[in-house]
């Protein structure tokens, strides 16, 4: 394929991860038409900068204008103009080729396998939370939803020490813990109250009603879900309890990687199943009661 922008590379996938993002753009979700995918690991085959070429690589999802006065400001994830691969106004990786801005990109250690840096993306997701939150050693944190973002979630916060809990609906998906993080039923949620730190993942448009529901007063409530049709949630009680509420979406490449090649987070076990790119609506379907389905040509 040709690149049609400057500075841009070609891609060629190796493995895509389908995320609940992407379920949520098939219901009408931000009103994308066109490629789905934007967690992947693939190598370069085209690019301005011969060493880049053939180098395996994952890379940032937001593609800005680096003009404007929010790129200027060092805020490149929030530019007005920005695109999104396969999220808003960008073709995505479920493809044999794509294309992506060569400074998006981050090379992948030798150490690291496709396997797991095709969970870069939402790990780096998870680690924003990090760069928005002062978590403690100690800190009580409470993650709803341990599905595809969910499990990273509760494994980057259970670094820093914190004392963490996962509610799930699914027993199955508590069970994929690792040791040290507390595992509570839905109907159990309520034994988590008056957390410091409670992160909503469930990729529901109740979710946000439970967290607040969990949450301390002066806690802090971070926002992970996003849906089609979110519920109608009441702000009273986050005023009279003055709780901080944080929205988190993408997060820094550098670190995800970082954990992947100490070996400090091990996301492999999370794949549910594997489908070639020719039975993508199959794989999507799954991927609707699965943890992590994965994408090869």
């Amino acid at each position: 394929m040709a690149v049609e922008r400057p500075g841009e590379a070609v891609i060629a996938l190796s493995v895509g991860g389908v995320c609940a993002t992407d379920l949520e753009l098939c219901k009408g979700y931000m009103g994308f038409r066109g490629v789905l995918g934007h967690e992947w690991v693939g190598r370069v085959v085209e690019a301005a900068d011969p060493a880049l070429v053939g180098a395996r690589v994952v890379g940032d999802i937001n593609c800005a204008c680096g003009v404007c006065p929010t790129c200027l400001a060092g805020r490149p994830t929030h530019c007005p103009h920005r695109t999104v691969l396969g999220i808003d106004g960008r073709d995505g990786a479920f493809a044999e080729r794509f294309t992506l801005p060569a400074a998006n990109l981050h090379v992948v250690p030798d150490g690291v396998s496709d396997e797991a840096a095709v969970f870069v993306e939402p790990l780096a997701a998870a680690l924003e939370i990090l760069e928005q939150v002062h978590v403690r050693p100690g800190t009580r944190a409470v993650v709803l939803g341990v599905g595809r973002l969910g499990q990273l979630v509760a494994r980057v916060l259970a670094l820093t020490g914190a004392e963490v809990a996962a509610v799930s609906r699914n027993p199955a998906r508590l069970d994929l813990l690792p040791k040290g993080i507390a595992r509570l039923a839905a109907e159990d949620a309520d034994q988590a109250a008056g957390a410091d730190l409670v992160v909503d993942c469930t990729g529901s448009a109740a979710g946000l009603a439970t967290a607040t529901r969990l949450v301390r007063p002066r806690g802090t409530l971070v926002m992970k879900t996003t849906v089609h049709a979110p519920e109608a949630v009441t702000p009273i009680p986050w005023v009279l309890d003055e709780i901080t509420v944080v929205g988190s979406r993408c997060g820094p490449f550098a670190p995800a990687l970082r954990l992947l090649e100490r070996g400090l987070v091990d996301p492999t076990p999370l794949v549910s199943a594997r489908y070639p790119l020719a039975r993508g609506v199959e794989a999507l379907e799954h991927a609707a009661h699965a943890v992590k389905v994965l994408l090869t040509p």
